[in-house]
């Protein structure tokens, strides 16, 4: 990125994982951006006009507007989808129609069932507690990890047995998003995959990839002040 405009613009913090997600697209697709940080507590007056689910990320394609609601597109779902249709090399919704709904429906997996025990049980206890002003929770955070993470990561593990991406052998949108949760633990927690390989070894592949490392880098920039050391989950 540079300082000159692009078309689009992700408004967000880097410390989600759906505006890490939509960045990983656009920097997989080699498509230029810019990213301006919103500070949603409290949210600003005009990020409440074009985010009607009152969430980050929102999109802004400057060659449909340059201001207002209209040329935006809020939902990091459907931010990745418009990216997909308006730059559609390289694919990132499989090579073929069963892939492409796969990767759909694990993206949603990621984005509604990992993202919620990760966010709620694990995330929020320890990092917004502590901007706060108050101790973090290890012990609701362990308990998440112990009691609902391991079938949502055995689905996973399975999903990726024998394979090096989850649906036709090719990078999707599906990696992207399972990755982007996973580090949303990965942020302040220690988390340990042995009993998950397949999953592990996805994850480390994926973590090293420019997309993902670089958008990680600056929510750690970020984390690592008020958390200096990561929670041991186990």
């Amino acid at each position: 990125m540079t300082d000159a405009a692009h078309d689009l613009v992700i408004y967000g913090s880097p410390v989600s994982p759906f505006a890490r997600k939509a960045m990983a697209v656009c920097i997989e697709k080699g498509v230029e951006f810019d990213f301006e940080a919103v500070n949603i507590m409290p949210m600003p007056d005009w990020f409440k006009e074009i985010s009607p689910m009152r969430r980050i990320p929102v999109l802004r394609d400057r060659s449909v507007a340059e201001e207002g609601e209209a040329g935006t597109i809020a939902d990091s779902s459907a931010i990745c989808a418009y990216i997909e249709r308006k730059h559609p090399e390289p694919s990132l919704y499989g090579a073929t129609t069963y892939g492409h709904g796969r990767a759909l429906m694990i993206e949603e997996f990621a984005d509604t069932t990992l993202a919620m025990a990760g966010g709620l049980g694990i995330f929020r206890p320890i990092f917004f507690s502590l901007i706060q002003g108050k101790e973090p929770d290890v012990a609701k955070a362990r308990e998440t990890w112990a009691n609902e993470f391991p079938p949502i990561l055995s689905y996973l593990n399975g999903q990726l047995e024998g394979r090096e991406f989850f649906v036709d052998d090719t990078l999707t949108i599906a990696d992207i998003a399972v990755t982007a949760c996973l580090m949303q633990i990965a942020m302040v927690a220690d988390m340990p995959l042995d009993d998950y390989p397949a999953l592990a070894s996805h994850y480390k592949h994926m973590a090293a990839r420019p997309s993902i490392a670089g958008p990680f880098a600056q929510a750690e920039r970020f984390i690592r002040k008020p958390l200096p050391e990561r929670v041991q989950l186990t």
